[in-house]
């Protein structure tokens, strides 16, 4: 059945990246981990001696080394940062995955979310459940006619009215698949359905699995990384950020 979803979207700012912090993340805290694949390149084999056997065999059906690589990176990442706040072997770590794949630890106060693009990888670390999205600048997308297809009207005209229609795009997309990863539906088609061009967006939801696994409402922060990548984070309840360089 059909109900209200309320997104509260702040503007995006210019984050300042910070050395990676001793301890866990508070009460309303989420911890960011951004790394540029070239900066992570030479650590790579120590990566791949962290993945279990599922995601070796994952990084093995990857046609393309570019791919495979980006794989192996992001997902040692995400096994070396939890292991380090947790104090407990990286190879180790158990995750299971839910109903569409998002991955977690069971029984475990701290939550996360892997996303990465074409030249990044970004962890999030949090005490609720969170999405995270990261996106390159410098990718070829025809931005326009992506909106047109999955965006609302006003959506779509905030990107057709910006000084920079290309980060006004990727600003609500990296919106859009934060909050989709928050309650864990990941990428869905019915993506009119969801508003995130406002600071305030209250909608009515119908998709089964949206309607089924979204929270009432969720904050979004969003952020320009250097010149080149933008990430958003969702979460149902509001919290603040920071930003580290792995």
């Amino acid at each position: 059945m059909p109900r209200t979803l309320t997104v509260h979207c702040e503007a995006a700012v210019h984050a300042r990246l910070e050395p990676v912090s001793p301890g866990m993340p508070g009460t309303g805290e989420a911890w960011l981990h951004f790394g540029t694949l070239r900066s992570l390149a030479q650590r790579s084999a120590h990566f791949l001696s962290l993945l279990d056997q599922e995601e070796l065999a994952r990084a093995e059906r990857f046609r393309f080394a570019k791919d495979r690589e980006r794989f192996i990176v992001g997902h040692g990442l995400l096994r070396e940062l939890l292991g380090r706040y947790l104090h407990r072997s990286p190879k180790d770590l158990v995750l299971l995955r839910g109903e569409f794949g998002k991955p977690y630890l069971a029984g475990d106060p701290l939550h996360f979310n892997l996303s990465d693009t074409k030249d990044a990888v970004l962890v999030a670390l949090a005490d609720q459940p969170i999405g995270a999205d990261i996106e390159t600048m410098n990718r070829n997308t025809d931005h326009e006619r992506v909106a047109e297809h999955y965006f609302t009207k006003p959506e779509v005209e905030s990107i057709m009215h910006a000084q920079d229609g290309k980060r006004r795009f990727l600003e609500l997309w990296t919106r859009k698949e934060a909050v989709l990863k928050a309650c864990g539906v990941g990428l869905m088609d019915d993506l009119h359905s969801l508003n995130v061009g406002d600071a305030y967006n209250e909608m009515t939801i119908s998709h089964p699995d949206f309607v089924r696994m979204a929270g009432a409402e969720y904050h979004v922060r969003t952020a320009c990384v250097g010149r080149d990548h933008l990430v958003s984070i969702a979460a149902e309840r509001a919290f603040t950020t920071r930003l580290h360089a792995v």
